[in-house]
């Protein structure tokens, strides 16, 4: 049910539905979708390498992890509307080049920048619902809000992947599924129409003054209580969900068939974690949106753990991924209801967008990690490792929660 709240110009508003923020998500996912599985398999029957397809798929992933370097254009710009409008016409039109150009070696040069210049286009997008989530949600609606986000991303990617490559499939000419996802990415700009654009709190008629109103705030909230404890648990491998990353290439350890890793790490895994997505949201706004963060990651320890110590079969692989899944979804939830809550509105896209970028690092580092340590201790060392970083991380984050209550308390 939509509740009203008073808006800066004090006039009575009746807040987006959460579900419209799931609409616009989607596009964001969909290119990364279509790029990492529908692209990449219709690569790989053309007959290029694996090594270049992957080369291909980095290059659509180093832009997410750059987009704070041109976030504060978004919130100095233009209106949030129009960026997205903007951004969601390249991003179509960048996916329906991607499918129409010949799957050949001497196209991947050309493929590259246009998957890069998508890429940079779809981070506008997510900027942009960022800040229009941020303006348009009452506190007490920010973890279905982030819910319906997540779960928007997440099925933007089985929609540009699972669906995508169903089409490619099934479909004569390899131009038509990037022409129907294209279609879809646009049609996505009429959830406009149901969230309000309210006015910038940072933005001046003066460029400069806008700018500097824009780094004055993003200063305010990264050194605030809660900015510190957001910025925490963006390092702290807590919720990481990186075993998720190694599910296929350690299948062989639970004797899991080819099809049945396809299935349970595409689309039956997209389908759970946006479930979890879902059900993280509802309850972040029935508790404290911190310590559900922390319970889903000492859930999703408990889970490592006991697949580890399971028998390693092929059904105990499904049930355990899928769990793992659920609970992923949940732990990225109330990450992002965490910090929707601490960014307040202001430069939203901004530092939205500087927690979102830092919280990568742990998936990357503890990536890495777990792959190390399932080659010199096994599955069991893997799970184990995640484990283990786990609990380090609670106990860091209590420390420091700790820590910060008590200095709001000398001060108090």
């Amino acid at each position: 049910m939509n509740k009203t709240i008073t808006i800066p110009n004090k006039e009575s508003h009746t807040p987006a539905h959460p579900i419209v923020f799931l609409f616009l998500a989607l596009p964001f996912g969909v290119i990364s979708g279509y790029v990492s599985v529908t692209l990449a398999f219709l690569l790989a029957k053309a007959g290029i390498s694996v090594e270049a397809i992957a080369a291909l798929v980095g290059a659509s992933i180093l832009p997410q992890v750059l987009k704070f370097l041109w976030a504060p254009l978004v919130d100095t710009f233009f209106t949030l509307k129009k960026w997205y409008i903007l951004s969601s016409i390249i991003t179509a039109a960048g996916i329906l080049a991607l499918g129409i150009l010949p799957f050949k070696e001497s196209s991947l040069p050309l493929l590259t920048i246009i998957v890069i210049i998508g890429s940079v286009a779809s981070s506008f997008l997510g900027i942009a619902t960022n800040g229009l989530a941020a303006y348009d949600t009452p506190d007490e609606l920010r973890g279905r809000m982030s819910g319906y986000l997540n779960a928007g991303n997440l099925g933007g990617a089985g929609l540009g992947g699972g669906v995508g490559l169903f089409l490619a499939e099934h479909l004569n000419y390899t131009w038509m599924p990037a022409a129907i996802l294209a279609l879809a990415c646009v049609l996505c700009c009429f959830g406009l129409f149901f969230v309000k654009e309210h006015p910038s709190t940072v933005r001046d008629t003066k460029i400069f003054k806008t700018i500097e109103n824009l780094l004055k705030d993003l200063w305010n909230t990264l050194k605030a209580r809660l900015g510190v404890l957001a910025m925490a648990l963006c390092f702290l491998p807590l919720g990481t969900g990186a075993a998720q990353n190694l599910w296929a290439a350690v299948s062989g350890s639970w004797h899991a068939s080819a099809d049945t890793v396809a299935f349970v790490t595409g689309t039956m895994s997209g389908v759970i974690s946006a479930i979890g997505c879902l059900l993280g949201g509802w309850i972040c706004d029935r508790s404290d949106r911190r310590i559900a963060y922390v319970v889903f990651g000492v859930l999703q320890a408990i889970c490592a753990v006991a697949m580890a110590y399971c028998p390693h079969t092929q059904i105990m692989y499904i049930g355990w991924t899928s769990l793992y899944a659920l609970l992923l979804g949940a732990s990225y939830t109330a990450f992002s209801a965490f910090v929707f809550e601490t960014i307040g509105q202001g430069a939203a896209g901004t530092k939205y967008t500087v927690y979102a970028s830092l919280s990568n690092a742990p998936i990357y580092y503890m990536t890495i990690i777990e792959g190390w340590a399932y080659t010199h201790h096994g599955p069991r060392g893997m799970l184990d490792t995640e484990a283990a970083f786990a609990v380090l991380a609670i106990i860091l984050f209590f420390a420091l929660l700790q820590y910060v209550n008590r200095g709001k308390a000398k001060s108090a």
